[in-house]
């Protein structure tokens, strides 16, 4: 069965050494297997403050990065893209100071940085991509971290919005260090089928984050989660389930990722709803 894990920016942004114990505490209280870090800043998350914290929790780590304002590989000045590139390395860094096999996110341009681009200047974008991408990707290897490229929505990025647009851009340089992230948010708006989508990233499936159709907590909403763990099993992936959403209480965040609302009465109900569905998911594929 696979194990289910949740992102802490469920509750809070950003993340830091100050209150990384009590909410690692507060997860595996809930009954999670696994958790996903923020790195949002360098500095804010140490190895030697979180791994210990792991160590008493049991949690399974896995890093995502944040894409913040002025994080660019492409259509950026050189000392732009040197700046994301060393901020991807301490990313890397933390996940192999702690244990973490993957290093998620949108690693190609700033989140909410949208721009029209005719099929020749798309080209070149992923050749710049490529080139600026590919010195993080060696250091992921050195360090023994699988880095994955997560495609957003088209509100979030002009880019990089579906399965196919990833695997054209990182042609040639996929591989044992790299691969893609999905998020099944962002798969229920772009693609025409999530299912296919995951059979489309086969083998370079890097890691997958789930919730509901509304971003809130996965289960009773539109998607076809029977298909989509079919697909899944179809691939071979046998990574955890990891809940991403949001709270609404952080400005910053909910600015990014368009939360205006609370999607559950509290972001505890929230966990433990979309815990609850995925264990009964897990039971009911075994049996299938």
């Amino acid at each position: 069965m696979r194990s289910i894990g949740i992102n802490t920016w469920v509750w809070q942004s950003p993340l830091t050494d100050a209150t990384v114990e009590a909410r690692l505490e507060h997860v595996a209280a809930l009954g999670f297997d696994a958790v996903e870090l923020p790195l949002e800043n360098l500095g804010d998350l140490t190895a030697d403050v979180v791994g210990p914290a792991l160590a008493r929790t049991g949690l399974a780590p896995s890093v995502v990065g944040a894409m913040a304002p002025g994080r660019d590989l492409v259509g950026a000045d050189d000392a732009a893209v040197a700046a994301t590139q060393d901020y991807l390395r301490g990313c890397v860094d933390l996940a192999a100071g702690i244990g973490a096999e993957a290093v998620c996110g949108p690693f190609y341009a700033a989140t909410g940085r949208t721009w029209r681009l005719s099929p020749d200047e798309r080209r070149e974008a992923y050749g710049q991509w490529r080139e600026s991408l590919a010195p993080v990707v060696e250091h992921a290897a050195s360090r023994g971290v699988r880095i994955g490229i997560e495609p957003l929505n088209r509100y979030e990025t002009s880019l990089v919005n579906t399965v196919d647009q990833a695997l054209e851009g990182l042609d040639g340089l996929l591989g044992a260090s790299l691969g893609l992230a999905l998020d099944t948010y962002h798969l229920n708006i772009e693609e025409r089928s999530s299912a296919g989508a995951i059979r489309a990233a086969g083998e370079h499936l890097v890691h997958i984050q789930v919730c509901g159709s509304d971003r809130g907590a996965p289960g009773g909403d539109q998607t076809d989660w029977d298909a989509l763990i079919g697909a899944l099993d179809e691939v071979g992936h046998t990574g955890p389930l990891v809940i991403e959403s949001f709270t609404a209480e952080n400005a910053s965040i909910a600015t990014a990722a368009s939360i205006w609302r609370p999607l559950a009465p509290t972001q505890d109900d929230l966990a433990r709803d979309g815990l609850a569905f995925l264990r009964e998911l897990n039971r009911t594929g075994e049996s299938r």
